[in-house]
């Protein structure tokens, strides 16, 4: 059972959301097309995230920090305050309200601890067989923790609707790999196949060295190709959704799918600075999915209501 919303936890919850607008523009950008409680969970779930994630890479940056041990403690305290439902950090306090208030599995959030404490140690995946089992921690069973949230529409389980949600968690999680090459090899990963690599004649010492290459434009193209498939396999999942959801899942896809279409206009340069959607663009998406997101909160306000009395 969820708490009540105690000043204690609102305050919690207004912290996800800074996190969440600080690190996720895009993402943030979406959730504002979902009614509050949603958009509230989402942001729990997003902080969460960015939390851990950040002990890996900013910690690992920074000398004197020990990532690991800061991972554990903060892993361990996050699964006790999913078991009591209290904590004094606020961003595993909403953490543990969100999993506890749409039932999301514990163990999803087990497997995502595990993926980000693998961080630590492997810096490469040797084929894309290889990178998908390490993606299952890192970004399928954050579909599958969002879903819950999002709901379904009437008919559909989340049995159903749960293979769509996979996909698109690895989808945008493969997207911030194509992305983000540069920015990772500086921390010593790469989330580039090997084999794909070797292929294409790309090297680690090259990424590292920011070279880019025919092979590498090869490469790119190739892994681009991949990622837009992981989007098809999503794509039948968003009517599956609770009408009142599914213009948040559309605003999310048009704007990470914009970062692959960047990645193209750029010629797959993503070695020479971070690619990304501008403000105008973001805004425009968001601005087309309001309409259809009012009129769907409308349609379940009116179908809750039930109606109107005669006579």
């Amino acid at each position: 059972m969820s708490a009540p919303m105690t000043p204690e936890l609102t305050a919690a919850y207004a912290r996800c959301r800074a996190i969440a607008a600080e690190h996720g523009k895009s993402y943030f950008l979406a959730t504002r097309l979902l009614t509050p409680d949603r958009r509230q969970a989402i942001h729990a779930l997003y902080a969460a995230a960015r939390v851990a994630d950040d002990i890996v890479d900013v910690g690992a940056d920074q000398p004197g920090r020990d990532p690991e041990a800061e991972l554990l403690a903060w892993s361990q305290d996050a699964l006790r305050a999913v078991e009591t439902g209290t904590s004094t950090d606020p961003v595993r306090l909403a953490l543990a309200d969100t999993v506890r208030r749409y039932d999301i599995p514990r163990e999803h959030l087990v497997d995502f601890l595990a993926a980000m404490t693998s961080d630590l140690d492997v810096v490469g995946y040797a084929n894309l067989d290889a990178l998908d089992r390490y993606m299952w921690g890192s970004a399928s069973v954050i579909g599958l923790q969002v879903l819950p949230v999002l709901g379904t529409a009437r008919g559909v389980s989340r049995e159903e609707a749960a293979p769509h949600a996979i996909a698109l968690g690895e989808a945008f999680q493969l997207t911030n790999f194509l992305r983000d090459v540069a920015e990772d090899v500086d921390r010593g990963r790469v989330y580039l196949p090997a084999d794909l690599m070797a292929a294409h004649g790309v090297t680690r010492e090259q990424l590292a060295e920011r070279r880019h290459t025919p092979g590498f434009t090869a490469l790119m193209r190739e892994m681009v190709d991949v990622v837009r498939r992981r989007y098809d396999d999503a794509a039948p999942g968003t009517p599956m959704l609770a009408p009142e959801s599914r213009d948040c899942v559309r605003a999310a896809t048009d704007l990470y799918g914009g970062i692959l279409r960047e990645i193209e206009k750029a010629d797959y340069r993503v070695l020479d600075g971070r690619v990304t959607v501008g403000k105008p663009r973001r805004l425009a998406v968001f601005a087309r999915r309001l309409t259809g997101a009012q009129v769907a909160r409308a349609r379940v306000a009116v179908r809750r209501r039930g109606p109107a009395p005669v006579g």
